[in-house]
């Protein structure tokens, strides 16, 4: 049964902890990652946007055990394709654990839902961010998409690690995985592809922030277009909110 508050984790067993699955699935697939995980790390959850490339690693997850919890952030300014798309890939994959998230606050802090016109940082955090934090409590671990060819600042990232300050584990089946990969495991696999794909939407958040990217530009390029922000605030490297896109996710 999962835990209402799991006690976190002492950072050295969890390191060691780590290491060890680390050093044992070395060079297995992403499959056999997700196996270790679901038996070896407490309470995981998978957390997924469902957007451009999100198909794949649900698709792998289910394929091992659809009662993995999936969370995924209603921020209630997505798009309509990305609700109709979840729904689709959620009874196409028969997950059976789906639990949507949404903001308690919204009503009282972003009343007109004007907040990401001033503060896009600030509307990130209280529609996203601090949902899946609040989620995130109940969970020993998690799995994300995240790969070493995306950045230098992940060409180290391994399949397990420790997640600071949080007493989780975080979950990479995909980090080895090269540029090319996902589309060629959702073409092999028939697995439906997000509708905004198609209409030059390489990655995909909420509607307001989000514009169609040009042949050449980075695949990022229109989320928060013609700003410095870059991230909504999941992932952080040394403290600081990275890129998600092809140079530096």
């Amino acid at each position: 049964m999962p835990l209402d508050h799991p006690a976190p984790q002492d950072d050295l067993i969890l390191r060691t902890k780590v290491d060890q699955l680390n050093d044992r699935l070395r060079h297995h697939s992403a499959t056999d990652v997700l196996h270790a995980a679901r038996d070896d790390v407490p309470d995981l959850a998978l957390v997924s946007s469902f957007g451009a490339e999100s198909v794949a690693l649900l698709h792998l997850t289910a394929m091992v055990d659809r009662d993995i919890p999936v969370l995924f952030i209603d921020t209630e300014m997505l798009f309509t394709e990305t609700l109709v798309y979840q729904q689709e890939v959620a009874e196409r994959l028969g997950l059976r654990n789906l639990r949507i998230l949404r903001s308690e606050d919204v009503r009282r802090e972003d009343p007109d839902g004007t907040l990401h016109q001033r503060d896009t940082d600030a509307c990130c955090a209280l529609r996203k961010t601090r949902p899946l934090n609040a989620a995130l409590a109940q969970h020993g671990g998690w799995i994300t998409g995240r790969k070493r060819f995306q950045s230098g600042q992940r060409a180290e990232l391994d399949f397990f690690e420790v997640e600071a300050g949080t007493g989780r584990i975080k979950v990479n089946p995909l980090a080895y995985w090269q540029p090319g990969d996902v589309a060629d495991y959702i073409a092999e696999n028939r697995l439906p592809r997000h509708p905004l794909v198609a209409q030059g939407y390489p990655s995909i958040g909420c509607a307001p922030c989000t514009s169609p990217v040009s042949a050449g530009e980075d695949p990022r390029a229109g989320r928060w277009r013609n700003s410095d922000k870059n991230e909504c605030g999941i992932h952080f490297v040394n403290g600081k909110a990275i890129r998600l896109g092809s140079t530096t996710k």
